[in-house]
């Protein structure tokens, strides 16, 4: 590589980007673009490995949109995913309609949301996969800088 060759889109890089993420029909459904640009690390796991994957060999200046199946994005619908609830677990007064997010504590204490897929006066079918799971998804990118990852070091005061 030569001196000046601009860096591109890999292990241990800072990267800088403007990004979209729509679904098949157009909808945005979130976007940078116009706002402040988002940065991140190669390999911190901010993103979904299949945006991250789209991303590597990029550099400053490029500008992308990637198809990014369900599979690769937040993952297929998984039936096992769908719990049902007694009503009389919730309290009386709760909302629990169709399309309510409601927040349960998973094994370890952490808060795990599920949405309301059904309800009748006896159960309520609750929702535990991702949103835009089985969902293919387009996802536009422009990389704005990419720069070598330094992780800060702890200042020791003597």
């Amino acid at each position: 590589m030569t001196e000046n060759a601009p860096l591109r889109v890999g292990a241990d890089m800072r990267v800088t980007l403007h990004f979209a993420v729509r679904l098949m029909d157009g909808t945005e459904l979130d976007s940078t673009f116009g706002k402040t640009p988002a940065s991140f690390v190669w390999g911190d796991e901010s993103l979904l490995p299949g945006f991250e994957k789209a991303l590597r060999g990029l550099k400053a200046g490029d500008r992308r949109s990637v198809f990014i199946e369900a599979n690769k994005g937040f993952g297929e619908h998984n039936p096992d995913n769908m719990q049902h609830f007694r009503r009389k677990e919730f309290p009386a007064d709760m909302d629990l309609s169709v399309g309510v997010v409601v927040s349960f504590n998973d094994a370890a204490g952490a808060e795990l949301p599920g949405v309301v897929a059904e309800c009748d006066d006896e159960w309520i079918k609750v929702d535990f996969n991702h949103p835009l799971s089985g969902r293919d998804l387009t996802f536009e990118v422009e990389i704005l800088n990419v720069e070598p990852y330094v992780p800060e070091q702890p200042v020791q005061i003597r």
